[in-house]
């Protein structure tokens, strides 16, 4: 392609993106705006969540199992800190401090969530009727099942995708 013509055929790619209501950033495409309107669970079309490839059923002894596993994969600040200040103007957010918030993985990395994938990272509101110390405690009860062998990785991963405040309960758990 020639010097010129990559211009503007980027230029014609952000217009079209813009006009379906996508923004070009990095290289991939988002939505202009995310729904508050599932809280407090995240958009689904912009959070569906995502998984660790190298995290399954037959791995989780050496993965998720492991003290201190997490740490390992967990994405610096630095990146979730910048993800988070995009992701609040995504979600229309009036309330715009970061400290209100946790960049959540929807599927924590606990049962095997991706670390890195903005569809598995949102800003979670730590205020609310269900807040993200909520999650937590869900996620680390779900983690707890799977590593007993109490419930296999894809139904806790399939029920904390669904609704995580239901989760529990509906793996017979709360």
């Amino acid at each position: 392609m020639s010097r010129i013509a990559r211009p503007l055929v980027t230029t014609l790619s952000s217009l079209a993106l813009a006009a379906a209501g996508l923004t070009l950033t990095t290289g991939s495409a988002h939505a202009a705006s995310c729904s508050q309107g599932y809280l407090p669970l995240p958009d689904p079309v912009c959070t569906p969540g995502a998984l660790n490839p190298d995290v399954t059923q037959d791995t989780i002894d050496s993965t998720i199992c492991v003290s201190g596993w997490t740490g390992t994969v967990r994405p610096p600040s630095s990146y979730t800190t910048a993800l988070k200040k995009q992701q609040i103007a995504e979600y229309g957010y009036s309330d715009t401090s970061l400290s209100d918030y946790e960049e959540d993985h929807f599927v924590p990395l606990e049962l095997g969530g991706a670390p890195r994938s903005e569809e598995n990272l949102w800003p979670e509101p730590h205020y609310g009727d269900e807040t993200s110390s909520d999650k937590d405690t869900v996620e680390n009860k779900l983690k707890k099942a799977v590593c007993a062998g109490d419930v296999s990785l894809s139904d806790a991963q399939n029920a904390i995708m669904t609704d995580w405040t239901t989760a529990l309960s509906s793996l017979g758990l709360s």
